[in-house]
């Protein structure tokens, strides 16, 4: 796996992987997409959400928030 960089923003298939890229990209976070998205609703929600780039074009992660999911676990 790749190390995170200190800062800056990562696209949801960089986090939950990728295996028909190629190369494959090894999951960061090895959970599928319903989890994820049902992990970003209620009261406490596990997951964050996205952060809206280039006008509005793109949905992208904070490397810090990721950082701190896997502390956490």
């Amino acid at each position: 796996m790749n190390p995170l960089p200190e800062t800056g923003f990562l696209k949801l298939s960089q986090i939950l992987g990728n295996p028909k890229a190629t190369p494959p990209v090894p999951p960061i976070i090895p959970v599928c997409k319903a989890t994820w998205f049902a992990g970003q609703k209620g009261p406490n929600p596990r997951f964050p959400m996205p952060v809206r780039i280039g006008g509005g074009r793109g949905s992208f992660y904070r490397v810090e928030e990721i950082r701190a999911i896997l502390k956490s676990a």
